[in-house]
């Protein structure tokens, strides 16, 4: 049995939801993979909680996150950098929210785990979507492995499938539902309502945040993106460089006109060439599918990629839960890698 050292940075939704995904999975993972994950240290943005003994997954905090910051060893201020020396090498489980400006705080957590000997398996796009070759590259010359599963479409396996299920093939393109809340807002319209009732519902349902710039702007789709062609292309695109278009402002009589043709409204991310030696092209927009297309019945918060290959044809993979725990659950399976791999 091999004793795995966690600690976590963010502890919202996700970071809460991994918590909980590897309390239930607890006896699986010691007895399929004999890993025993051994939590150590939580943070929020104002401060955490760190433990010479591990940390209880079943504390009431993992339910209310107001709640830990009531815990006896809750400590004001402390940071990931202050602690991540103190203690024997693990994985650092990376999920706080995403700054598509300058990539912090993951940016840092990041870092600093990759130069103190911890793997990393992180949720936020932010950091890996600014600096990708930085970091991958500092994983590399540590002999560290970085995972991001949970940044690149959560539960539907795009980077397993691409790397791993792929190998030795050519990819020709890829292109992809990416985003729950976009795919749940165009099935909605598509049966009746206007863009302002789905989005509430998917509010309400807690499917869209509050503030669902980042969905229906098209950036959440962006990154995922980026990170699938810098992973499986070995490109080195930055988030700049994607042409990026939302879904505010659609009409609904151009979603309805799509249905009575028999046809639907997607809202995807592509990788493309014009001819097969020009360099791959990024683009997240609006696309018009027939009943032909693979991706043409992926509907609600359902996921989905298709990779176009030469000798393998085209191969799709759809699902995976579209919420907190398929992300939570996302990271396990990236830890469970990690020390696979090795």
């Amino acid at each position: 049995m091999r004793s795995i050292n966690i600690i976590v940075a963010g502890f919202g939704r996700v970071g809460r939801a991994f918590c909980k995904v590897v309390e239930d999975k607890r006896k699986s993972c010691r007895e399929r993979y004999g890993l025993d994950l051994v939590l150590r240290a939580v943070f929020k943005s104002d401060g955490g909680i760190f433990s010479d003994t591990p940390i209880s997954m079943q504390s009431g905090f993992l339910s209310a996150p107001l709640v830990i910051q009531e815990s006896p060893d809750w400590k004001p201020g402390l940071r990931v950098q202050n602690i991540i020396g103190d203690l024997e090498p693990g994985v650092l489980v990376e999920c706080t929210p995403s700054d598509l400006r300058t990539g912090e705080p993951g940016l840092s957590h990041l870092t600093a785990a990759l130069e103190k000997g911890w793997h990393a398996a992180a949720a936020s796009k932010g950091a890996l979507v600014l600096r990708f070759k930085e970091l991958t590259g500092l994983a590399r010359q540590n002999d560290l492995q970085l995972k991001f599963s949970g940044a690149a479409a959560a539960a539907l396996p795009t980077l397993d499938v691409g790397i791993q299920s792929l190998a030795g093939a050519d990819i020709l393109g890829i292109e992809g539902i990416l985003n729950g809340t976009t795919n749940f807002i165009l099935t909605r319209m598509a049966e009746g309502m206007d863009s302002e009732q789905a989005l509430k519902e998917a509010q309400d349902k807690g499917i869209a945040e509050p503030d669902p710039t980042f969905d229906i702007d098209g950036w959440d789709t962006a990154c995922k993106l980026v990170l699938i062609s810098n992973t499986v292309l070995r490109t080195e695109f930055g988030l700049s460089e994607v042409q990026v278009e939302g879904i505010r402002g659609i009409s609904h009589e151009l979603v309805l006109k799509a249905s009575r043709l028999g046809k639907v409204i997607k809202f995807m991310g592509k990788c493309s060439k014009d001819e097969p030696a020009d360099p791959w092209k990024l683009a997240v927009g609006l696309a018009l599918l027939d009943p032909s297309h693979p991706l043409y019945g992926v509907n609600e918060t359902t996921k989905g990629i298709t990779f176009y290959t030469d000798t393998m044809g085209s191969v799709t993979v759809t699902g995976g839960k579209s919420d907190p725990r398929g992300t939570g659950a996302a990271l396990l399976k990236d830890i469970i890698g990690i020390y696979a791999d090795r």
